[in-house]
């Protein structure tokens, strides 16, 4: 049996499903397939995209 190692994922990477999900033209659960994705990380990177957008508009 052989550990499986996490993988990593870049900003640019999280960005893209991000913006695609925010679209929805598509499902997160298609998304999630279309990426080999758990629905859940994708939401997960959503909220987290939500919470530092209101940051940038911070003067």
């Amino acid at each position: 049996m052989t550990k499986q190692s996490r993988r990593k994922f870049t900003g640019d990477f999280k960005a893209k499903v991000v913006m695609e999900a925010l679209k929805e033209r598509s499902t997160v659960e298609e998304l999630a397939k279309k990426y080999d994705l758990h629905p859940t990380q994708i939401n997960t990177w959503k909220r987290e995209a939500a919470g530092k957008l209101a940051s940038a508009f911070d003067s």
